[in-house]
C-alpha cells in the first residue's frame, strides 16, 4: 500500500504542480508581450490559457498534499522534522499561489483584455514574476526535501 501511494504521490505532484510552476513562469513575460501589443489577439489568447492552466491546476494539486499524508501515515514519518518542513512550505507554496500569483495573473488578464487600464503595468509583471519565482522555489526545496528526507534509509 505504502508503494502506490507514494506512486499516486509523485504522479500527481508531477501533473499538478509541474503544470502550475510552468505556466506561472510563463505568464509575465505573454503578459508583457501583451500589454506591448494590444492588438494581437494570440498574445491575449496566450495570456488567458497560461493563467486557466494555473488556476485548473492549482485546485488539481490539491490532491498531492492529501496522497502525502496519507503516504507519511502509511510509512510512519508524520512527526520527522524533514516531513513537517515539507508541510510548512508546501502550505507558504499555496498561500504565494493562491494569494499572490493568481490574483496578479487575473489583474494582468484583466488589462490585457481591455477590461482595465494597462498604463504603468510593467512593475505588476516583474512583481509577479519574482512571486512566481518564490512559488517554484518553495515548491524545489520541497522536492528536495522529499527526495533527500534526512534520517532516512534510503542512504541518499
Amino acid at each position: 500500500m505504502t508503494k502506490f501511494l507514494l506512486a499516486v504521490h509523485v504522479l500527481a505532484a508531477i501533473v499538478a504542480i509541474g503544470p502550475v510552476t510552468v505556466a506561472a513562469s510563463m505568464f509575465p513575460p505573454a503578459a508583457r508581450r501583451a500589454l506591448a501589443a494590444p492588438q494581437d489577439a494570440r498574445a491575449a489568447e496566450t495570456v488567458r490559457l497560461l493563467h486557466r492552466i494555473c488556476r485548473v491546476y492549482a485546485v488539481v494539486g490539491a490532491v498531492v498534499p492529501v496522497f502525502g499524508f496519507a503516504t507519511a501515515r502509511q510509512m510512519g514519518v508524520l512527526g520527522d522534522a524533514w516531513l513537517i518542513t515539507s508541510v510548512v512550505l508546501t502550505a507558504v507554496a499555496a498561500v504565494v499561489l493562491g494569494l499572490l500569483v493568481l490574483p496578479g495573473q487575473e489583474r494582468l488578464a484583466e488589462v490585457v483584455d481591455g477590461h482595465r487600464d494597462g498604463a504603468g503595468m510593467r512593475p505588476a509583471t516583474v512583481r509577479l514574476a519574482m512571486v512566481t519565482g518564490v512559488f517554484n522555489l518553495l515548491w524545489a526545496a520541497v522536492t528536495v526535501l522529499m527526495i533527500v528526507r534526512p534520517g532516512s534509509t534510503t542512504g541518499a
